[in-house]
């Protein structure tokens, strides 16, 4: 039974020793950029990047890593040859590999593209694509949010059907699953991978998340007015709402209020009132939306048409509410009474 306790617990040992093991398990890399997947425990650790040509090293790139990951490098732009390449991940701790992996690519040949990135942009919200294929394929995603170098979570949507021809492409948005923060630097990645025929493309660009939001809907009269508004980036917008009322040129009020707060796709409505009914005329309304810094958002100008109120008259009035019965049902009431007096004489 000692025997076997003690051998159980070396197994365990084993077992966590390479749970805990530090190791490149993917690159990836074009003649623009690379990305390296590590596992393990990877604390501490520091990542080499390095595109080399040939035997001669072209660029290094050196992170230090802060736990497992993927992690994105830029390689500077040069006069790249039409030649094979190889970009190559190296694991360092105090001074020794622990793990190096390398991936080779061709540039400048000329190669049958299975699909076609017509266009990509990230921004506030998620990223935008349009892609299309020659012939039907089939292709794997990987969205990538990056903030200093590293990728704050990697979405893989697998088994995505690409069809339609060049000359209709595929419109395809991905919503950043996390919450991002005002005027921080971020940049989007997206890899796509045809494993058919083992063809894979990358594409990112930076961008600087900003909050935002947008009037869809406003409604005014002489007793109040309306607007409802929805959040348009991944940034929470935490804005107000200013409206003005105006008439010939003469600012008569303005009020202020604060929105909820919104991200992309949430919609509230807000309501204000005059405390009081407008006087007849006509008047004008601006409804601004505001971001937290004051800036304009959106804008809406709109006309109130306040009428008078038209009243009846006050004798007339009380004598109809005095008599149970209608004006019309009166009248009638004494013609009915007529025709039997005569018939009883």
């Amino acid at each position: 039974m000692r025997i076997y306790m003690i051998w159980l617990l070396l197994a365990l040992a084993a077992l966590m020793g390479t749970a805990q093991a530090q190791e490149i398990v993917d690159i990836y890399s074009s003649i623009d950029s690379c990305d390296v997947t590590v596992e393990g425990n990877a604390a501490d650790c520091t990542l080499i990047v390095q595109l080399i040509m040939g035997k001669e090293v072209l660029q290094t790139k050196k992170l230090t890593l802060d736990g497992p990951g993927t992690y994105v490098v830029q390689w500077a732009k040069f006069e790249a040859e039409k030649d094979s390449y190889d970009a190559c991940a190296t694991l360092m701790k105090n001074g020794t590999a622990l793990s190096r992996k390398c991936d080779s690519f061709y540039y400048g040949g000329i190669a049958p593209l299975r699909f076609d990135v017509r266009d990509f942009y990230a921004d506030s919200k998620g990223m935008h694509l349009s892609i299309s294929a020659s012939d039907p394929t089939i292709v794997d995603i990987y969205y990538m949010l990056i903030s200093d170098n590293k990728a704050l979570h990697v979405t893989r949507d697998q088994a995505v059907p690409i069809s339609g021809g060049f000359a209709t492409p595929v419109q395809i948005n991905y919503a950043w699953k996390q919450i991002l923060e005002n005027d921080q630097k971020y940049t989007g990645r997206v890899k796509i991978v045809e494993l058919n025929h083992n063809q894979t493309r990358a594409f990112m660009n930076s961008f600087s998340a900003k909050d935002d939001a947008l009037i869809t809907e406003t409604y005014q009269d002489e007793t109040g007015a309306s607007a409802t508004v929805i959040g348009n980036s991944r940034v929470p917008f935490e804005g107000t709402l200013r409206w003005t009322l105006s008439q010939n040129g003469t600012k008569l009020r303005t009020v202020e209020k604060k929105t909820p707060v919104l991200l992309t796709g949430d919609d509230e409505t807000i309501e204000i009132s005059w405390n009081e009914t407008l006087q007849p005329g006509v008047y004008q309304l601006q409804t601004v939306l505001m971001g937290q810094g004051g800036d304009v958002k959106d804008l809406e100008e709109n006309i109130i048409e306040a009428k008078p109120i038209i009243k009846g008259n006050a004798s007339e009035t009380a004598a109809q509410k005095k008599s149970p019965l209608a004006p019309g049902t009166a009248l009638a009431a004494l013609i009915v009474a007529v025709f039997l007096g005569r018939r009883r004489r």
